[in-house]
């Protein structure tokens, strides 16, 4: 096996780093790299729809164009329900493929066993993964601060934010190099002056693939000040623990870890935050093709706030139409 192994989404890295892999988060090496839409166009030479969303197809092209990942942990249960036909036509190609479930009703015996599966087919054991969760707290409670320093201070901003949460899926493959980096970014924030923007946005939904979404938003003078899935990529109910890590502890972290259960959940957490946040307006981002736009319908009659609905689909700038809707908003709540 190599020593690098691709995960679809977040899933217990603490199992990764336990058995002396290194995780990988696909979507980051896919949005990240320079040529974003060469992979698109891969998938769709190979057969790939068109009307398939464009992250299961940069997944499948990066996957397999990246010689030293040869096996891939995907979720078949609480991600993107195209993953199934993923997991397929990648393990034709020849990559091994490791399938880990999110039980939908959180059941805690269900998600131990799935964790302890992991361990099992990996090599890890509980002794080892605990090691690694404790390893964790330290960039998990710096995450907190810097999710603090966006909302409360303006120090941070909202593009910063997105890209350090992200990044917190696998920790850039390297935990403690990972943490040497965000402290010395805290460090600077700390110094930095206060820069609350005038209208406060909240972004909920899964990272936008639009690669100046924030850019442009600040330019119109608002500011992102609270990132729905982005923050729970950094488990943020692990905070504030003390003491050596516990079994029961990391696997109630991963049931309160909200993208891969029910809508209902994470919009408990989204009330919560935008309230607690001073937030104006809500901006719910949706992928193209895939089945949580249906979600939309939920989030629109239970967020008690304005709310903005975009689409996106492939890696790129954002258009003019797109462009004139956020302006729209951002200068409706400003008045």
């Amino acid at each position: 096996m190599s020593t690098l192994i691709g995960i679809t989404t977040t899933v217990p890295s603490e199992v990764i780093y336990a058995a002396g892999l290194t995780p990988v988060d696909l979507n980051n090496r896919f949005i990240t790299s320079d040529r974003p839409e060469h992979y698109l166009e891969t998938a769709e030479r190979a057969g790939f729809p068109r009307n398939i969303c464009g992250w299961i197809k940069g997944i499948y092209a990066v996957a397999l164009e990246s010689a030293d990942i040869k096996s891939v942990i995907a979720v078949t249960q609480g991600d993107c329900s195209n993953t199934h036909a993923l997991m397929e036509v990648l393990q034709y190609h020849g990559i091994d493929i490791i399938p880990f479930a999110f039980p939908y009703d959180r059941d805690y015996d269900l998600l131990r066993m799935q964790i302890e599966k992991l361990m099992e087919r990996l090599g890890a054991d509980w002794e080892g993964t605990l090691k690694a969760h404790q390893a964790m707290r330290r960039p998990r409670a710096l995450l907190a601060e810097l999710d603090e320093m966006t909302w409360r201070s303006g120090r941070v901003s909202g593009l910063d934010n997105h890209r350090w949460l992200v990044e917190s899926s696998d920790f850039g493959g390297d935990i403690g190099g990972y943490t040497e980096r965000l402290e010395k970014f805290l460090d600077e924030k700390r110094r930095a002056p206060e820069r609350r923007p005038r209208v406060r946005l909240g972004f909920i939904g899964i990272p936008p693939i639009f690669t100046d979404f924030y850019e442009y938003l600040e330019s119109l003078g608002a500011g992102v000040v609270f990132n729905e899935i982005q923050r729970q990529f950094s488990m943020p109910c692990s905070t504030g623990s003390s003491g050596p890590s516990t079994e029961a502890e990391m696997v109630e972290q991963y049931r309160r870890y909200t993208y891969p259960y029910d809508i209902f959940l994470r919009l408990e957490d989204i009330m919560r935050e935008i309230a607690g946040r001073g937030v104006h307006g809500v901006i719910h981002y949706t992928q193209s093709f895939c089945f949580r736009q249906i979600q939309d319908l939920l989030i629109r009659r239970k967020v008690e706030a304005p709310l903005l609905t975009l689409e996106g689909d492939r890696p790129g700038p954002l258009d003019a139409r797109t462009k004139i809707r956020l302006e729209t908003f951002v200068e409706m709540l400003r008045r």
